[in-house]
């Protein structure tokens, strides 16, 4: 699998997790076909800007929200909103 298609695979998963939910890292990167990449799937998501790819649902395995580009008080806020849990 090349970077870019990697990219897609997980912007693709991402792109999928419903309101109100979360996934980890890893598991997102488990979902795009590369268990070991959960860094990855942050740099990937620390480069997102699209509003529809809703990064601020990635969070890490310890249940905490982690880095987000837009700040972590801003990921809290939006998952708060949208009913997610937030650790």
């Amino acid at each position: 699998m090349t970077h870019s298609s990697f990219r897609e695979h997980v912007l693709a998963v991402v792109r999928a997790i419903p309101r109100g939910s979360t996934m980890t890292y890893k598991a997102v990167a488990v979902a795009a076909g590369n268990p070991h990449a959960a860094r990855a799937v942050g740099a990937i998501m620390k480069t997102n800007y699209d509003p529809n790819i809703p990064c601020h649902r990635v969070v890490r395995s310890d249940g905490t929200p982690g880095g987000y580009n837009r700040g972590s008080k801003r990921k809290r806020e939006l998952l708060r909103e949208e009913g997610g849990v937030v650790a």
